[in-house]
């Protein structure tokens, strides 16, 4: 049939896969690890030999972080508004950290997925097909 994709048993899971990379584990074995350092992608997994060194996840992770965190931030001050009398002070000394704290905690696991999402989809050299060209 035109347009329907078979399924192989060389295709990959994408949820599955962005679970791992969200954990900071390699998107084809679950057990190796993604990042040699903070956000560095390793080169390829130390446990199955994954190439994982072909992701292009540039400005995306941060940029989803971003919008995650800021739409967090902007509820947590629209609840204390509406429920309190805040002085803008408490603003400055609570939501100030996390503004600062939770994007650097979420960012590996958001760079984790994006890096597995594109694995799982055969993007930018990881499928094998299209490698060297």
């Amino acid at each position: 049939m035109v347009g329907v994709k078979i399924k192989t048993p060389n295709d990959r899971n994408v949820g599955q896969s962005m679970w791992r990379g969200s954990r900071l584990k390699c998107p084809h074995c679950g057990s190796g690890h993604m990042f040699s350092s903070y956000l560095k992608v390793a080169k390829t997994c130390d446990n199955c030999g994954e190439e994982l060194h072909h992701h292009r996840a540039d400005d995306f992770p941060p940029y989803i972080t971003i919008v995650i965190v800021g739409h967090l931030l902007i509820g947590i001050m629209l609840h204390m508004e509406m429920t309190w009398q805040v002085a803008p002070a408490v603003y400055l000394y609570t939501l100030g950290p996390l503004a600062i704290i939770l994007p650097l905690l979420m960012l590996p696991s958001v760079k984790g997925a994006v890096v597995a999402m594109q694995w799982a989809n055969r993007m930018h050299g990881f499928d094998p097909a299209y490698r060297g060209t």
